[in-house]
C-alpha cells in the first residue's frame, strides 16, 4: 500500500507568527486560512491551496519563521 502524499505549507516571507488554527489530526479544505503570521505590522492570512489532515504542525504562536520555513504538513 503507497504512503499518502505529504504536502509542506511554508513561510513565503520572515515574519512572526501570530495564530495557528489548526492542530495535528484537523481537516483542512482548500482555501482554509491555517496560520496568521504578522510582518511589518500587517497580518498574513497563510491559506492552505490544498485539503488534508494535519500531521505535523511545527510552529506556535510566538515563533519568528523564515522564508521557506515548513509551517505545517498536510497529509493529502
Amino acid at each position: 500500500m503507497a504512503r499518502a502524499q505529504e504536502i509542506e505549507i511554508v513561510a513565503e516571507m520572515v515574519a512572526n507568527v501570530m495564530t495557528v488554527y489548526v492542530a495535528p489530526g484537523d481537516t483542512v479544505a482548500p482555501g482554509d486560512t491555517v496560520v496568521l503570521l504578522e510582518s511589518m505590522k500587517m497580518e498574513i492570512p497563510v491559506v492552505s491551496e490544498h485539503g488534508g489532515t494535519v500531521t505535523g504542525l511545527w510552529v506556535g504562536p510566538g515563533d519568528v519563521v523564515q522564508d521557506g520555513d515548513v509551517l505545517l504538513s498536510l497529509g493529502a
